[in-house]
């Protein structure tokens, strides 16, 4: 076998091992979501108290040693420092409580997204290549954005279930790949 072949050969039970591992852990991580929704949200909360606090401390870490920044660039990092830390601290704290309110304004921010993408859409009108479909996706936009607006944890409840499937579905098919990549080549 040339250099080249094993090199090739490597590379490709290189991709199929990440397209493995990736499917498995989207396939746990979404049977995590489907089975215990509330667990799951709370871990993800967990997750993102702990970075805030990682966060603040090297913003007060910046604050304070460092000796090119002036006075209030190191007075504004350790203030930013200490709010990361305590909102990081407070979220762990009441992990329950934060994972609804993160929920909520995810389904805030969405639900504003949403209708500003069909607004978006409305004001390219003159530009589209389709005006019907343009027209449709901009009008189930902005009545998706609306849904989500007056019902925002019903909404963020739904679209974590559509990611807990998407999960699911894209984690076995990146195993079904990680099986047949590189196959038809060797």
């Amino acid at each position: 076998m040339s250099t080249e072949s094993a090199a090739e050969k490597s590379a490709v039970n290189g991709i199929r091992t990440a397209l493995g591992i990736g499917g498995v852990l989207a396939v746990i991580v979404g049977i995590l979501i489907l089975v215990w929704p509330g667990k799951t949200a709370m871990v993800v909360t967990a997750i993102i108290a702990i970075y805030a606090i990682a966060a603040g401390l090297v913003y007060a870490g910046l604050g304070i040693f460092s000796k090119t920044k002036g006075g209030w660039a190191r007075v504004g990092h350790i203030l930013l420092g200490i709010l990361f830390i305590i909102g990081g601290v407070v979220a762990l704290f009441n992990l329950g409580q934060t994972a609804v309110w993160l929920a909520l304004f995810i389904g805030i921010l969405v639900g504003i997204m949403w209708i500003v993408e069909g607004v978006v859409s409305l004001s390219t009108l003159g530009d589209a290549a389709s005006k019907g479909w343009t027209i449709f996706f901009a009008i189930l936009s902005i009545i998706a954005g609306i849904v989500v607006l007056f019902s925002p944890i019903w909404g963020t409840v739904v679209l974590w279930w559509l990611l807990g499937i998407s999960l699911v579905v894209l984690g076995i098919i990146n195993i079904v790949r990680a099986f047949t990549f590189g196959k038809r080549d060797l």
